[in-house]
């Protein structure tokens, strides 16, 4: 393969696969947020951030090449790489609720 059909499939990869992160996350996060509602447990609601934080991340990542035409390629890089951050929010939201009582 050459190296542009190849950055081609890697950029096709990363969209689809962050488009599932996002399609996993929200049906995770909408299933936690309804059990949170049914159950009343201060746990699930934090549960369900961090799967809206898992989601926000996928759709970021999908939106950057979708984005492309409009934005500078350095700002969507940007915004991509530091929305790193939304991962770590949401793990450490998780960690959050496995320490609550």
């Amino acid at each position: 393969m050459q190296s542009a059909q190849l950055l081609e499939l890697a950029r096709l990869l990363e969209q689809y696969v962050s488009l599932g992160v996002f399609l996993v996350a929200a049906a995770l996060g909408a299933v936690s947020y309804r059990a949170w509602r049914r159950e009343r447990d201060p746990r699930m609601r934090i549960v369900a951030v961090g799967y809206g934080l898992f989601g926000l991340y996928g759709l970021v990542v999908f939106l950057e090449y979708l984005l492309l035409p409009y934005f500078p390629y350095a700002t969507l890089e940007l915004l991509e790489h530091a929305s790193a951050l939304l991962i770590l929010g949401g793990l450490l939201t998780f960690f959050v609720a496995l320490g609550k009582r």
